[in-house]
């Protein structure tokens, strides 16, 4: 039901956006040219390399869940108006591809997760899927987490900004460069903040299963996430599947666990009651705190996030 309450307006969406940018071109009003972003982290490291010589819309914004979005007639029109699509892809944005078509867009698409390898996310399946061998894993989209990901993001958000608007080209490999040198100062201060957290503390237990690509970079183990998936959507745990995290948190020894900007915590608040450990401070995973907020921007994003969990774990 809600598929298709999600999808019924989008007649009316392709209507709008044909009428309103039928004669639109790819740049704004003020020549410069059109982008848009898929949610609100992405946006930011598109903004970061765009500066003030591109357009950049983003569609899901802070604290808004990419997972679970809902397109409006809006946002049709915003792809119809642009010239480059930025997305993360691996499955990330799975109402994009309709809302493209819908919307009638013609602009390119380009996905920034391109060239990088990719970690299987957690299996989901029952065991009656995994007996008639519907047994997969859906490759984890949450590359972001590891600054040297966004690192690559990056590289590959300046070359088509450039392509796309050769005069500017060399204003946007400027501003790239500069972003490129933060964060991999970001980078090694990940690193060292985390060095200082002993590694038999370095466990993490979070509502879904987003950080494997910081704890494969960052020397964590991932022990469990409440709904056992890569995607918010999966629904809540059974009551059996829930008693065994409760095991498994007292089992790992853990002094806290930790809930996220893009989740409803309450299950996460009995699981830390039941378990007798500390529930952290939420983080912010699938997108930007509201502006004004601690993490209101990928790099302070990365930095609350890990002092976070430092503090949290820490003896």
């Amino acid at each position: 039901m809600r598929s298709l309450y999600k999808w019924s307006g989008l007649l009316t969406l392709s209507i709008l956006a044909v009428l309103l940018a039928g004669c639109s071109s790819d740049t704004s009003r003020a020549g410069k040219l059109r982008v848009v972003a898929t949610f609100s982290i992405l946006g930011d490291l598109v903004q970061n390399v765009a500066g003030d010589h591109a357009e950049v819309t983003t569609l899901v914004g802070p604290d808004g869940d990419a997972h679970t979005f809902e397109p409006t007639p809006k946002d049709g029109v915003a792809l119809a108006n642009a010239a480059l699509i930025f997305e993360n892809g691996v499955h990330f944005e799975e109402w994009l591809d309709k809302l493209y078509k819908s919307s009638k867009s013609k602009a390119k698409r380009v996905v920034v997760t391109t060239g990088l390898e990719l970690r299987e996310g957690a299996c989901h399946h029952s065991a009656q899927e995994k007996q008639k061998g519907h047994h997969h894993h859906d490759d984890d989209p949450h590359v972001w987490h590891d600054v040297r990901n966004a690192i690559h993001m990056v590289g590959v958000i300046r070359d088509a900004l450039a392509e796309a608007d050769p005069p500017n080209a060399a204003k946007y490999q400027a501003n790239a460069s500069a972003y490129l040198d933060r964060l991999e100062q970001l980078h090694t201060w990940v690193e060292q903040t985390v060095a200082t957290l002993p590694k038999e503390r370095r466990k993490l237990i979070t509502n879904h299963d987003t950080f494997g690509y910081f704890a494969e970079r960052y020397d964590f183990a991932v022990v469990g996430t409440l709904l056992s998936s890569i995607s918010t959507e999966a629904s809540d745990p059974s009551p059996a599947t829930f008693a065994k995290l409760v095991e498994s948190v007292k089992a790992a020894k853990v002094p806290a666990i930790f809930t996220e900007n893009v989740h409803n915590p309450k299950l996460m608040e009995r699981l830390a009651k039941e378990a007798g450990v500390k529930l952290a401070p939420t983080l912010l995973t699938d997108a930007l705190g509201k502006p004004g907020s601690l993490g209101d921007t990928y790099e302070k994003l990365i930095r609350y996030n890990v002092n976070i969990i430092v503090d949290a774990l820490k003896p």
